[in-house]
């Protein structure tokens, strides 16, 4: 049996990028589908939050991978 090598250590900001990006493609497609103009604009604001909110995180991470001696606590 192989055992597959894990990417290392996810982090919550990890998480939450994941987590941030999922819920903007959701918000689009919500967007998409909505029948009034103003529900439309309301989706389309809360998924440019969420891909804010994303990018912090992947800033984040970005950090994180240039400081790896780093100690985490």
């Amino acid at each position: 049996m192989t055992i597959s090598s894990h990417p290392g250590r996810v982090t919550l900001d990890g998480q939450l990028l994941g987590y941030w990006e999922r819920e903007a493609a959701r918000l689009d497609a919500l967007a998409t589908g909505s029948r009034f103009a103003w529900q439309r604009r309301r989706y389309l604001r809360k998924a440019e939050v969420a891909r804010a909110k994303a990018e912090l995180s992947r800033q984040r991470e970005a950090t994180r991978g240039q400081d790896g001696s780093a100690s985490e606590t």
